[in-house]
């Protein structure tokens, strides 16, 4: 049976300011959901909120994994029931090496009782698994021994994020605005890479204002966000729909909602407070 990834009437809170006011949705292994909005809808609040910042405070509703809930868990133990995320701005970590740090991180998630100190994947199995995924995604192996993200370019650092995942292979993968900030042949490539990576073992949330994440990766369910809320739900011609006409239909099928989102918009609140 596949694994679901459950949220239940979720609301989240930002320096006690509410953002998320009643979230639900349900996404299963194997299935592809877009989660689509204007700016300041709660998109990346939600991605956040599933992954365990702790600046996010969960006031009311449920993220079940498999029925177990992991409200109180930390990002840590997430990652290891099968949660990952993809950032949209990834961090910059000078002086730990691309190889190092995916070594470490599949050990973690392999071997959940490891404690520190302990002994890490054989590196002649990693370097294996290592090349052989760098080869799917058509990365330079020399990639692997530079800083992680350390002078990437916007493309590169989006890459590095495709490769986190094939290698940790989640149940779950959270895209947070993928394609953001990327010309069209990067984005074509992360598009194909993560196409590479989907299949029956990972269910993916893919969070995008454009189609052309969307084109390699057609989504079953389209979700879009107002004023924290997700006010519909179609499949992939939601998605055209919303590329091509905009989000004037949403909002004039939606008046409350548009109308407290222009109000949210106009005051400055963030969907995305503090998040780096």
């Amino acid at each position: 049976m596949s694994s679901l990834l459950k949220i239940t009437d979720l609301h989240v809170s930002v320096d006690e300011k509410p953002i998320l006011k009643g979230v639900s949705l349900e996404l299963r292994q194997g299935e592809v959901h877009a989660l689509m909005g204007p700016n300041g809808s709660g998109k990346s609040t939600l991605a956040y909120t599933l992954v365990g910042h702790p600046k996010y405070e969960i006031t009311d509703g449920t993220i079940e994994i498999d029925g177990v809930n992991v409200n109180e868990l930390d990002p840590c133990e997430r990652a290891r029931r099968g949660l990952f995320l993809a950032f949209q701005y990834p961090v910059t970590i000078p002086g730990v090496k691309v190889a190092d740090f995916l070594r470490h991180a599949v050990t973690n998630i392999r071997n959940p009782d490891r404690k520190e100190g302990e002994g890490l994947i054989p590196m002649k199995e990693f370097r294996k698994e290592l090349r052989e995924r760098m080869e799917e995604l058509g990365m330079d192996l020399e990639f692997a021994r530079r800083y992680l993200n350390e002078g990437f370019s916007g493309g590169e650092k989006k890459r590095m994020e495709i490769l986190q995942l094939a290698m940790l292979q989640p149940k779950f993968a959270i895209l947070d605005e993928t394609d953001s900030g990327l010309d069209s042949d990067a984005v074509r490539v992360v598009s194909e890479g993560l196409k590479k990576l989907s299949g029956p073992q990972m269910g993916s949330l893919i969070i995008t204002h454009h189609e052309r994440l969307l084109e390699y990766n057609i989504p079953q369910f389209t979700h879009v966000m107002l004023a924290g809320r997700i006010v519909e739900t179609g499949d992939a011609a939601l998605a055209h729909e919303l590329h091509n006409q905009g989000y004037a239909a949403i909002r004039e099928r939606h008046p409350a909602e548009a109308e407290e989102q222009e109000r949210r918009a106009a005051a400055g609140l963030p969907a995305v407070a503090g998040a780096k």
